[in-house]
């Protein structure tokens, strides 16, 4: 045999190991994390309810947390159409500098596209968010 695939192969088992090691560690630490915020979340609903006119709080404490949850995901929505018309920009450019004679670099419209897509979701076709109201709950 010309090489010797043993270093190799043990690599591959470490990395392996590594690897999943932090995907469980990562996992648990985020159950744990939504464990946590469920029940701040229920002693806190809880206090409200108890408190004077605590039924009406309660709800507007609700809607508040969705108002909150709503504006994130819009936010979330816009970041990550950014980031994919960056990306399809990037690659763009770096295909058309590695080969100039061929029309390859066409392939980068793809991610600048979804990109686009995300984009005009966000600002345009879901649901609007005016000074942290949703507009469409108003209706």
């Amino acid at each position: 045999m010309l090489y010797d695939h043993g270093p190799l192969f043990l690599f591959l088992i470490v990395l392996g190991l590594a690897v999943f090691s932090f995907l469980s560690v990562a996992v648990w630490c985020g159950q744990r994390r939504r464990e946590r915020e469920a029940y701040y979340r229920s002693e806190t609903l809880k206090r409200i309810a108890e408190s004077q006119g605590g039924g009406s709080a309660a709800v507007e404490f609700l809607r508040e947390e969705d108002r909150i949850s709503l504006r994130r995901r819009q936010e979330r929505r816009k970041l990550s159409g950014l980031v994919t018309v960056a990306v399809g920009i990037g690659m763009t450019i770096l295909i058309w500098a590695v080969d100039r004679d061929e029309p390859v670099y066409i392939a980068g419209l793809i991610p600048i596209l979804i990109g686009l897509a995300i984009l005009s979701y966000a600002y345009f076709l879901g649901p609007k968010v005016i000074n942290g109201k949703d507009a469409d709950a108003s209706k």
